[in-house]
């Protein structure tokens, strides 16, 4: 093989490399970088790396293979055009991409154009590192597992807990008060409170995407990056809004490796 993408982020690097016509696809914690760069030698050593990401430096400065430098904001979304085309039948024109690594960054995307919009640090860092404070279980697979037994309304504060026994004059199921319970319900359960970080991290993230869309006149979201993989639950709470606020989310098979994907694709 030519060349291997290598998204190299502040959690996790994601790798991208095609073989006999097939798109390959593995990655590895930051904290085992020194295996990464093992394998990604006995893969093959002759292969251009093309790097992108935050700790693109760490590996460029321990690795003796040819290096590009890939823009990561450029390679997220050549990748995310690319796996959009590949897995969907029908793909929209402009799109709001939302990218939640360990933080989240919105795009607004066209064919030939994109700009990064805005921020926020509320991500997957949030989700590894309140997780382990709530939980004391630090492993992604281990968490996402807790929030699915969980649930969030053990943990939060709704509109129909603050106006009972009157009606509400909101929808009663939407929250008042992220962990607004989480002190009061001495009943409430560790993955109730897991379940509830998960809402709160999914309905930021919704409400700060919609608010993009809605600036931009479009509907079609497009939710990428590594804190979506295997995380059903994040995935579900984010397309429980759909109706509500009148958005089309779309999730990727391969999301979590568009930057990789991306960078492999530079030219």
């Amino acid at each position: 093989m030519n060349a291997i993408g290598v998204d190299a982020g502040g959690s996790l690097v994601k790798i991208s490399y095609e073989e006999k016509g097939k798109l390959h696809t593995k990655t590895y914690p930051v904290e085992e970088i020194f295996a990464c760069i093992n394998w990604l030698q006995i893969l093959s050593p002759d292969a251009i790396l093309k790097l992108t990401g935050g700790k693109s430096a760490l590996i460029q400065s321990l690795v003796e293979q040819k290096i590009k430098l890939v823009d990561e904001f450029q390679a997220t979304v050549t990748g995310t055009r690319y796996v959009l085309k590949t897995e969907k039948q029908s793909t929209p024109d402009q799109f709001i991409q939302v990218h939640i690594g360990t933080g989240t960054s919105i795009f607004y995307v066209t064919p030939d154009f994109y700009e990064r919009l805005l921020g926020t640090g509320i991500g997957g860092g949030t989700f590894i590192g309140l997780g382990k404070l709530i939980s004391g279980k630090e492993n992604f697979n281990e968490l996402n597992e807790l929030a699915g037994q969980g649930n969030s309304h053990q943990s939060d504060l709704l509109i129909r807990d603050i106006y009972a026994p009157s009606p509400s004059p909101l929808l009663g199921s939407l929250t008042a008060s992220n962990f607004g319970k989480a002190n009061l319900n001495k009943d409430a359960a560790t993955a109730d409170h897991i379940a509830s970080l998960v809402r709160m991290i999914g309905e930021t993230l919704v409400l700060l995407a919609t608010q993009t869309a809605a600036a931009h006149q479009l509907k079609n979201i497009v939710f990428t990056g590594s804190t979506l993989d295997g995380n059903q639950p994040l995935k579900e709470l984010i397309a429980s809004f759909q109706d509500i606020l009148d958005f089309n989310p779309i999730f990727l098979e391969k999301g979590a490796y568009v930057g990789a994907i991306g960078a492999l694709l530079d030219r």
